[in-house]
């Protein structure tokens, strides 16, 4: 089990993939793509409610200068925002 967060990163993308993201001021580089898919989920707002939201999902190996994990992204895309969803260090 990893520790859930659900806060936004800022992302750099190639080709659509992640290739590194900063979190808490920190770089954290991605050495490999260990996962990958695609959900659809509710909107939480109510006037939303009747809409699926589509997210793309990477599970991932980084590397930063203070921790190596598995991290797990979530990529919203309608609204292009991305988010850490779960950690396991």
């Amino acid at each position: 089990m990893g520790r859930s967060y659900g806060v936004p990163v800022a992302v750099c993308e190639l080709d659509g993939r992640p290739v590194r993201f900063t979190w808490e001021g920190r770089l954290f580089v991605v050495r490999r793509v260990l996962d990958h898919w695609v959900s659809l989920s509710a909107d939480r707002e109510p006037a939303l409610r009747c809409r699926s939201r589509e997210r793309a999902n990477w599970r991932v190996r980084v590397a930063s200068h203070a921790a190596a994990g598995v991290y797990e992204l979530q990529h919203d895309i309608h609204d292009g925002q991305w988010r850490l969803a779960r950690v396991w260090e």
